[in-house]
């Protein structure tokens, strides 16, 4: 099952110091990491996950959904960059399995609100967790100050006209899952 969809980019403009030319070779090494990375990243949740027939397009909904409670399908389909027949697809098998309900909008009953069932919640936490010890692994080998760099990296590998929606969309969900006092 392919996870990826083809979407038209938008128009970016990547910074001049940034900007490969001709004569230069590629990093080679950084590239291949990050293809590393990102294998190793998801293995452990994608074991997981194939006990259910489910795949990462099925993983990256759970997230979402479950960090974005009362998440809109539109929003969902913004912040994947996936199709909707796409979305459609992975969303009917959450919904039919029991992980995602989705509600009507309370103001436009033809919003579609996305929330996790407990089953789902305990599912996207379970895979939360396997890659939050992946990553407090790495970080331990890195020393002080690790996080904040990995954080500033990650988000400097965002377009920079979409970085300030992405901090904004983690800030709020960090916000509502905050215990309040």
């Amino acid at each position: 099952m392919a996870d990826v969809t083809v979407t038209p980019l938008p128009n970016r403009s990547a910074p001049a110091q940034a900007e490969v030319n001709a004569h230069s070779e590629p990093s080679w090494d950084l590239i291949e990491l990050l293809f590393f990375a990102y294998r190793d990243f998801v293995s452990d949740p994608d074991d997981v996950l194939a006990k259910f027939g489910f795949g990462r397009a099925h993983h990256r909904v759970l997230h979402f959904v479950n960090r974005h409670p009362g998440i809109k399908v539109a929003d969902l389909l913004d912040v994947l960059k996936i199709t909707k027949q796409s979305l459609g697809r992975v969303l009917k098998q959450l919904v039919d399995q029991g992980y995602v309900v989705q509600k009507e909008g309370e103001n436009d009953r033809r919003q579609r609100l996305l929330y996790v069932t407990p089953k789902g919640e305990q599912l996207a936490m379970k895979l939360a967790g396997l890659q939050t010890a992946r990553i407090a692994g790495a970080l331990a080998e890195l020393g002080p100050g690790a996080h904040e760099a990995a954080r500033r990296f990650l988000v400097a590998m965002i377009d920079a006209d979409g970085r300030d929606g992405v901090q904004r969309l983690i800030a709020r969900a960090d916000r509502a899952r905050r215990p309040r006092s």
